[in-house]
C-alpha cells in the first residue's frame, strides 16, 4: 500500500514556506502522493505548478478541481500543461464540489453536477488524446451551436504523459460514476466499518463499464494522531466531524452529513447538524458519537493504528492518505514519518 498527503493551502494553519516543506520533506520520506486542495481558499493548481519545479518524484495531483470552475477545455490544457512541467507526475482529480462552493464563490446552480462530472471526464479526454472538440452534452455543447467558431479546434498542448483522472465522491450514484469512468477514487470520511457503503457503488459502476473494483486505484484516508490517551484524542477531533456534519453543505445538501447516515449513523448526524444550523456549536460538538470518531480518524496507541492499517489494506485501499496531527509542523512531519514507516511495516 503506498500512502499519500494533502496540501492545506496557506493561512493560520500553515504558512507557504511551511506548505513547501511539509511536501518536500514528505518527498524524502517517501510518500507517493500529493493532493491540492479546492474550496474558498488557495486554487487547486498554482500550487502545484510551483511544486512541480521543487519535487523531483513525488506525484502531485488536484485533490479536487471542481467541475464548472472551469471549462472542460480549460481543464484539460492545465492538466496536460502540469504533466508536462513535471514529467508525467500528475494525477488529475475532479468532483463536484458542494453548494456552498458553487453557488457561493462560482456563482452557478449546484444542479446536475455528476452530468457535468461525466461531460467534462469526457472532453478532457478527448482532449488529451488529441480528438476534436467536437461534443455534444446537456452541459456543453462544442463548437458552440450558432456561434462563429466554424469547426472544432484541437488542443495544442500535447504531450507524452497520460494523465490518470480520479474523482472524488461520497455520495452513491457519485461513486457509481467514479467506479464507470475514472481511473481512481479520492475517498474522504472513509469508514471501514461500513466499507460498502463506499465500495458497493464504486463496484457497481466499474462492472457497468465491462472493469473490476480491482481496476481503479482506491484512495483514502484520514487525520493521524498517535497518543494512549484515546479518549483525549477522540476529544479532540470531535469538533472537526462536528463542522463535517453540521458546516459542510446546506441543510439540504451535505455530502458528509448523509455519508455519516449511511455508514450507521442516521440519528446521531440529523441531530448535530439541526443543532450546527441552530448556532449551538458546542452542543453539536458534544453529541458526536465516539464510534464515529474512533471509525473515522486514524488516532490512537501505535498498536491500534497498526490493526486500522490493516483494515484499509484488506478492504484494497491502494494508497492511504496521511494527514498528520500535530500543533506545529515539526510535529507534523514526525507524525508523519512514524506513520509512513508503520504502514510499510503493516503491508510488508
Amino acid at each position: 500500500m503506498k500512502t499519500s498527503i494533502g496540501i492545506v493551502g496557506a493561512g493560520p494553519a500553515r504558512t507557504w514556506p511551511e506548505t513547501v516543506r511539509f511536501v518536500l520533506e514528505a518527498e524524502r520520506l517517501g510518500v507517493d502522493y500529493a493532493w491540492s486542495a479546492e474550496a474558498w481558499g488557495q486554487d487547486a493548481v498554482t500550487p502545484l505548478a510551483y511544486l512541480a519545479a521543487r519535487t523531483e518524484r513525488i506525484f502531485l495531483g488536484t485533490g479536487i478541481m471542481a467541475v464548472g470552475a472551469r471549462s472542460p477545455g480549460l481543464t484539460a490544457m492545465t492538466a496536460t500543461s502540469l504533466a508536462e512541467m513535471c514529467d508525467g507526475r500528475f494525477a488529475l482529480g475532479l468532483g463536484a464540489s458542494g453548494p456552498q462552493v458553487i453557488e457561493g464563490v462560482h456563482g452557478f446552480e449546484f444542479k446536475g453536477q455528476l452530468s457535468r462530472v461525466r461531460e467534462t471526464v469526457e472532453i478532457v479526454r478527448r482532449a488529451m488524446t488529441g480528438d476534436p472538440l467536437a461534443y455534444e452534452g446537456k452541459h456543453y455543447v462544442l463548437p458552440r451551436p450558432g456561434g462563429e467558431a466554424r469547426r472544432p479546434l484541437r488542443v495544442g498542448v500535447r504531450g507524452e504523459h497520460a494523465v490518470p483522472i480520479y474523482i472524488g465522491a461520497m455520495s452513491p450514484a457519485g461513486l457509481r460514476l467514479t467506479g464507470e469512468i475514472a481511473d481512481g477514487w479520492l475517498g474522504h470520511h472513509f469508514i471501514p466499518e461500513a466499507a460498502e457503503v463506499f465500495l458497493g457503488p464504486l463496484r457497481e459502476g466499474a462492472r457497468k463499464s465491462g472493469r473490476e473494483l480491482g481496476d481503479l486505484d482506491l484512495q483514502a484516508g484520514a487525520w493521524v494522531e498517535f497518543g494512549d490517551d484515546l479518549d483525549a484524542l477522540v476529544e479532540s477531533r470531535r469538533s472537526y466531524v462536528a463542522f463535517s456534519l453540521g458546516a459542510m453543505g446546506s441543510a439540504k445538501k451535505n455530502f458528509y452529513n448523509d455519508l455519516y447516515a449511511r455508514a450507521g449513523f442516521p440519528e446521531a448526524s440529523r441531530e448535530v447538524q439541526q443543532l450546527w444550523l441552530a448556532g449551538e456549536h458546542a452542543k453539536a460538538t458534544a453529541l458526536v458519537p465516539d464510534e464515529m470518531v474512533l471509525q473515522s480518524q486514524l488516532i490512537g496507541s501505535e498498536a491500534r493504528l497498526r490493526e486500522r492499517i490493516a483494515l484499509y489494506r484488506d478492504l484494497g485501499i491502494d494508497v492511504l492518505r496521511l494527514n498528520p496531527g500535530g500543533e506545529t509542523l515539526d510535529q507534523q512531519l514526525e507524525t508523519l514519518a512514524r506513520a509512513v514507516r508503520l504502514v510499510r511495516e503493516v503491508c510488508a
